[in-house]
């Protein structure tokens, strides 16, 4: 009876047109009343405590950082980079556009900000060049999905102070799996780019290709310096989004000059709001996490499962199932904050690895980004391409199903993630 009370008073309140903070505070709420615990300053207390987090001050920074990329010419000289090396063969803006995506994604963390940048920039070009513009949409959605897994991530952020596991653990698993992701967007545009008869830009020389990397070398040098803060200990994950904001508006502001101090108030304005409203989720949602536990509701559910315990990998499969279900009606944030709770204390049970978990369950997270009928990053690059939802829908099916691919390969062969982490340090 706990579960029903709990999934029907989220479900009832979101069904309502309830904002999801609200949805949890309600679905709180029921629970107490239901347990007969009804007190107010426990829910003001959980609600101070949700947001009263160190790990979590990397949230406003990366949100700062990756504004202050779109608006300083950063992105846009990755992108210059990226034409030089591959834009040149066939079906290469594609390619561009994967390559890009992974390099503005070990930068921002936040794949909104790389769909609304990416999307602006490189659809037109390959419309321009005889690509078709539904399917050209459809790869920035499923290119931007990257930035979640790929180090410096927001998701890692709140899934590790919603979980309890290594932040810094998370950023170093996160690599390879995100390369693969990208792979896969290469060999599923590798299949649709040859049938197509597209123009192909001029392959640029060596003299060009040097002058590009040297334009956007200062870009292109801090996913380095994340990866080697980390993996030598000269900075938590929190200090290294200081070092990412403070890099990136010297850079934009000194080195580049395109962005002017006069800019910078609209800027901070902008992040503050993308921020409020992730903390607000993340206090919220303590509230509920709190009353899974005092309601035993994991417990549960555990009891549910009990006949896959011993069977990991089965018991993996289910949960991602679950995800991708949960991801086609929530956002990122509000799935990570509802299910983390909920699905940890089972994989404790399990034995398996919180590490892996959570990278595996971060990657569906971020696919669920482009999953109808919400589909956060859909919804962005429609705005700024000018196309409808039906049709960026239909161009991101091929790729979207490519990274699902790769997802449950990783579940199949938990080497391909935990092998990696250990090589760079992350266990």
């Amino acid at each position: 009876m706990t579960v029903l009370v709990f999934t029907g008073s989220l479900l009832g309140s979101m069904a309502l047109g309830m904002p999801i903070a609200y949805a949890l505070l309600v679905c709180g709420v029921a629970l107490m009343v239901y347990m007969d615990i009804f007190d107010a300053q426990i829910i003001t207390q959980n609600l101070i405590n949700g947001a009263d987090s160190f790990p979590l001050m990397a949230v406003p920074f990366f949100m700062l950082a990756g504004e202050i990329m779109n608006a300083g010419g950063l992105a846009k000289r990755i992108v210059a980079f990226a034409l030089t090396l591959v834009g040149h063969i066939k079906g290469g803006l594609g390619y561009v556009t994967i390559l890009t995506s992974c390099m503005l994604a070990s930068l921002s963390g936040s794949a909104v900000a790389d769909a609304a940048a990416l999307g602006a920039l490189l659809v037109p070009m390959m419309v321009q060049a005889g690509h078709d513009k539904a399917r050209a949409a459809g790869l920035v959605s499923a290119g931007a999905v990257i930035a979640p897994v790929l180090p410096p991530s927001i998701g890692f952020v709140i899934f590790g102070v919603a979980g309890g596991v290594s932040i810094s653990k998370l950023f170093l698993a996160g690599i390879v799996p995100g390369i693969l992701m990208g792979v896969s967007l290469c060999v599923a545009w590798w299949l649709y780019a040859r049938r197509e008869d597209t123009n192909r830009l001029a392959k640029r020389s060596t003299k060009e290709v040097m002058v590009a990397f040297k334009d956007g070398f200062w870009a292109l040098m801090l996913p380095f310096i994340i990866i080697f803060g980390l993996r030598f200990g000269m900075f938590t994950p929190t200090e290294a989004a200081v070092v990412v904001a403070v890099y990136s508006l010297f850079v934009a502001t000194v080195v580049y000059g395109e962005l002017k101090l006069s800019d910078l108030p609209a800027l901070f304005v902008r992040s503050a709001m993308t921020t409020a409203v992730v903390m607000l989720l993340v206090a919220a949602a303590l509230v509920s996490s709190w009353l899974i536990t005092v309601s035993e509701i994991s417990t549960q559910i555990i009891d549910l499962v009990e006949p896959l315990i011993d069977h990991p990998t089965l018991l993996l499969l289910a949960m991602m199932l679950l995800v991708v279900i949960v991801g086609t009606a929530l956002d990122m944030t509000p799935t990570i904050l509802i299910l983390t709770p909920v699905l940890m204390p089972i994989v404790k049970q399990a034995g398996i690895d919180p590490v892996y978990f959570g990278v595996l369950f971060i990657m569906n997270c971020a696919i669920g980004l482009i999953t109808p009928p919400v589909g956060t990053v859909l919804n962005v690059v429609c705005g700024v391409s000018n196309i409808t939802m039906e049709q960026v829908v239909k161009g991101v099916w091929p790729f979207m199903v490519a990274q699902l691919i790769v997802l449950f390969l990783l579940v199949l062969f938990p080497i391909l993630v935990t092998g990696p982490a250990r090589w760079l340090g992350g266990y």
